[in-house]
C-alpha cells in the first residue's frame, strides 16, 4: 500500500510540474561529442576557473563538454559536495562568480558547452542539523526547512536531535539510499521542489550552464531526476548511479518520461572492465564481464540499447588513488585505456590529470574518433582477443588494438585497414577508403615542440607522402616522408601540409594549422645542489609536480638486450620507490633513483636506456630517453648531474658551514660541521 501511495504521489508532481509538452532529452542521440572531467580531487589550483579559461583554445576542437567541479560557496574550502548556497554566493574554492560566468562564456565562444556538478541528494547548514540559508533570487527568497529533511535521517540521529531542540523533520522517509554526511533532503516536500527547480534553472538560465552532472542519485528516486529536467531542460544531463549494470538500468528508465529517459548514467561497468584488463596487463578481460555486470556499451544488444544513456570514463575524482582513502585505480597503461575508451561508443568523459599528462596523445585519438564519426550509439565487433591484444572495429570506420599492437597488425588486413595513429600499447586504424594524407595530430594550440605522424590512408599503390611547413601547396618536390614518419613541429606557428604523390601528381592533400608554445619544460633546468652523483652510480632524479604527493616510483628498463633494472619485491608495476632528497626553491619535492644493482636478467647491459617516474602507479611520465644523472620533470629531461668525486677535508670546516648542505639538502646556517658527507659549490666534500 505505501509503495502504491509513492507512486501515485510522482505521477502526481510529474502531472503538476511537467512542462507542457516539453521533455528533456537526457542525451542526445548519436552524439559524436567528448567529455573533460575538469578537475579531480583538491586540484584547487589547476581548477581554478581562471587557469581553466586560460586553457581554451588548447580544449577547443577536442572537447566538446567540460564537466566541473561545484560551482557555489560551501562555507570554505571545498570541492562542492557539501554545498551550502545555491543562489546568493558563488566565491567558490575555484574562483568568484564573475570569473566563473567569464569562463562559461570564454568556452561557450570556442564551442565549449558546460556540465554543473548538482549536489541535491542532501545539503550542508549554517550553524546546526537544520538551520539552510535563505536566499533571494530576482525577488524570490528561497529557503529550507527543518521539515525538508526526512524522517529517517542519518539513521535517526537528525530525529532524536530536532526533538531535543525543538525541531520537526518531514513525515516521509528517505526515497533512496541514506547518507550520514549532511542532511537527505525530502524529494516529496512541494518546497524541496520549488527550490531545486528554481537552482536547475538558475545555472541552466542565469549562469549559462548546458547540462547537468547529478551527484549520488541512489539517494533519491530517480523519478524526481525526470521531475527536475522537465523543468530545467538541460542539454545534457547524467547521474553518478555507482552501481551494477542492473541498478544502472533501472535509473536510468525510472528517469523516463513518456517513455523515453531524461538522463544518461556514467557507465560504471565499463571503467571496472578498462581497469582489471589494464592493471592484470590481460587485454582479453576487455571481453569479460565483470562480477556479472556488463558495460552499458556491450555489444550484447540488451545492454547497447543503453548505449545513447552511456557516459564511458576509465578514471574520476573518486577512483584516482587519493593519499587518504583507500580506493581503486587504474595504475597503468593509462593511454592505451584512454585510447580504447575513445574509440568506443558511448560518451567519453576523460579524466583531468590523464588529460594533463597526454594532452597531444588524446587530441590525437579524439581527432580520429571524430573524423571516423563514431558517436554514442555506434555499434562494434571483436577482431582478435587474447592475453596480449585485443582489437575492436567500431562501425567498420575505426579499428582500436590495447596490448600488443603487432598482433593486430598481422590480423588485419593491411590494404583494408591503415595505422594512422600509435603509442605505448595502442594504435587506431582508418579504413583505406579514406584516400587521404593523414596527420595524426589535429590542428591547435599546444605546449612544447611536437611530433605529427603522417600516413598515407589510401587503396592506391605507389603513393609517397609528401609535405611542406610553410603553407604552400606539396609539389614533386617537397620534402617526402615514409609511411608512419614524424615531422617535429617547433615552438612558433606552423602551417603543415601533407599530401599523396603519385608520378607528379599530389592529391589528397590535408592541413593542419598549430601554435606552440614554449612549454615550462623546456627551460635549462634549475638543479638543487643537494643533487649529486658519485663515481659509477647509475641513477637519476625527479622533481615531482605538486599533485604527485604519493611515493615517487621509478621503472627503468632495455628493450635489446631485455632487461628491467626497477623489478620490485612482486616484479611488478609501479617498480621501485625513489627516495626523497629535498625540496626545490620552487615549492615541488625532488626524488632520487639510484641502481642496486639487480636486474631481471643476466645481460650486458650497464644501465637502462628508457625510464618512467609515477606516482605510485599513475600519473606516470612518458616513456623517457634514460640519461645517467638526469634531471627529470614530467615534461622530461631538464639536465644531467655529472659524477662528482668525493673530496676529502682534514682540517675542520666548521668557518664554511654558511656554504654547506647535508644529502637531503639542508643548509647548515652556521652549524658546527660534523663529521659526514657533505655538499658545497657542487662538489661533495667527506670532513
Amino acid at each position: 500500500m505505501k509503495r502504491l501511495l509513492f507512486i501515485l504521489s510522482l505521477l502526481i508532481c510529474h502531472l503538476t510540474f511537467s512542462p507542457t509538452g516539453t521533455r528533456a532529452q537526457g542525451w542526445p542521440a548519436h552524439y559524436g561529442g567528448v567529455m573533460l572531467q575538469a578537475f579531480y580531487w583538491d586540484s584547487f589550483d589547476d581548477s581554478q576557473w581562471s587557469e581553466l579559461s586560460a586553457q581554451s583554445d588548447r580544449l577547443q576542437g577536442t572537447f566538446d563538454l567540460v564537466w566541473l567541479p561545484q560551482s557555489g560557496y560551501c562555507g570554505g574550502t571545498s570541492m562542492g559536495y557539501d554545498d551550502l548556497y545555491w543562489f546568493s554566493n558563488y566565491n567558490s574554492s575555484f574562483g568568484n562568480e564573475q570569473q566563473l560566468r567569464q569562463l562559461i562564456s570564454t568556452f561557450s565562444d570556442k564551442g565549449i558547452k558546460t556540465v554543473a556538478d548538482v549536489v541535491i541528494n542532501h545539503r550542508k547548514n549554517l550553524s546546526n542539523w537544520v538551520d539552510f540559508p535563505a536566499e533571494t533570487y530576482r525577488g524570490v527568497t528561497y529557503q529550507m526547512t527543518s521539515t525538508d529533511i526526512v524522517a529517517n535521517d542519518d539513521d535517526g540521529a537528525t530525529r532524536n536531535w530536532a526533538t531535543q531542540n525543538g525541531y520537526s523533520l518531514s513525515e516521509n522517509n528517505d526515497t533512496g539510499e541514506g547518507w550520514g554526511g549532511m542532511r537527505d533532503l525530502d524529494h516529496k516536500s512541494q518546497n524541496v521542489q520549488t527550490c531545486v527547480k528554481a537552482y536547475l534553472q538558475f545555472l541552466r538560465n542565469d549562469l549559462g550552464y548546458a547540462g547537468f552532472r547529478y551527484d549520488m542519485v541512489k539517494g533519491y528516486s530517480p523519478a524526481f531526476t525526470a521531475l527536475y529536467n522537465s523543468a530545467a531542460q538541460p542539454e545534457f544531463s547524467v547521474g553518478e548511479c555507482w552501481d551494477g549494470t542492473t541498478t544502472i538500468r533501472n535509473w536510468i528508465d525510472g528517469t523516463a518520461l513518456d517513455g523515453t529517459p531524461t538522463s544518461a548514467a556514467f557507465d560504471f561497468q565499463f571503467r571496472y572492465t578498462v581497469r582489471n584488463a589494464m592493471n592484470n596487463t590481460n587485454y582479453s578481460r576487455l571481453a569479460q564481464q565483470n562480477d556479472g555486470n556488463w558495460p552499458l556499451v556491450s555489444s550484447s544488444y540488451e545492454a547497447g540499447r543503453y548505449r545513447r544513456w552511456a557516459v564511458t570514463f576509465v578514471e574520476n575524482h573518486d577512483t584516482e588513488r587519493r593519499s587518504n582513502a583507500t580506493q581503486d585505480p587504474l595504475v597503468k597503461d593509462t593511454l592505451a585505456a584512454n585510447a580504447y575508451m575513445l574509440a568506443m561508443p558511448g560518451t567519453p568523459c576523460v579524466f583531468f590529470k590523464h588529460w594533463q599528462a597526454y594532452p597531444a596523445q588524446i587530441k590525437a585519438m579524439v581527432a580520429a574518433r571524430k573524423l571516423a564519426g563514431i558517436n554514442n550509439e555506434s555499434s562494434y565487433r571483436n577482431v582478435v582477443s587474447t592475453s596480449a591484444c585485443y582489437v575492436n572495429t567500431v562501425d567498420d570506420k575505426l579499428t582500436v588494438a590495447v596490448g600488443n599492437v603487432a598482433e593486430a597488425d598481422k590480423a588485419l588486413n593491411s590494404r583494408q585497414w591503415i595505422k594512422a595513429v600509435e603509442g605505448y600499447h595502442y594504435a587506431y586504424y582508418l579504413p583505406a577508403s579514406l584516400n587521404t594524407a593523414y596527420a595524426d595530430l589535429p590542428s591547435g594550440t599546444y605546449e612544447g615542440a611536437q611530433q605529427v605522424r603522417l600516413s598515407a590512408i589510401t587503396t592506391t599503390t605507389g603513393n609517397i607522402i609528401v609535405y611542406t611547413t610553410d603553407g604552400s601547396t606539396p609539389t614533386i618536390s617537397s620534402t617526402k616522408a615514409a609511411q608512419g614518419g614524424t615531422v617535429t613541429i617547433p615552438v612558433g606557428t606552423t602551417t603543415l601540409t601533407v599530401g599523396l604523390l603519385n608520378g607528379t601528381t599530389v592529391s589528397a592533400v590535408t592541413t593542419r594549422q598549430y601554435v606552440v608554445k614554449e612549454r615550462e619544460g623546456d627551460k635549462p633546468a634549475d638543479i638543487p645542489a643537494f643533487c649529486t652523483v658519485a663515481d659509477g652510480e647509475v641513477c637519476a632524479f625527479f622533481e615531482a609536480p605538486a599533485t604527485w604527493t604519493s611515493t615517487i616510483h621509478c621503472w627503468a628498463w632495455t628493450n635489446t638486450p631485455s632487461d628491467n633494472f626497477t623489478y620490485s619485491e612482486n616484479h611488478n608495476w609501479p617498480g621501485v620507490s625513489c627516495t626523497l632528497i629535498g625540496t626545490h626553491v620552487n615549492g615541488n619535492k625532488v626524488w632520487k633513483w639510484t641502481w642496486d644493482g639487480t636486474r631481471q636478467n643476466n645481460t650486458s647491459a650497464k644501465q637502462p636506456a628508457f625510464i618512467i617516474f609515477n606516482n605510485n602507479g599513475a600519473p606516470q611520465t612518458d616513456d623517457m630517453p634514460f640519461q645517467n644523472g638526469g634531471y627529470y620533470t614530467k615534461d622530461g629531461l631538464r639536465g644531467t648531474v655529472t659524477p662528482t668525486a668525493i673530496n676529502t677535508v682534514a682540517t675542520d670546516a666548521s668557518q664554511q658551514s654558511n656554504d654547506c648542505y647535508d644529502l637531503q639538502g639542508r643548509r647548515l646556517s652556521g652549524q658546527p660541521v660534523r663529521k659526514g658527507l657533505y655538499i658545497r659549490g657542487g662538489r661533495i666534500y667527506s670532513y
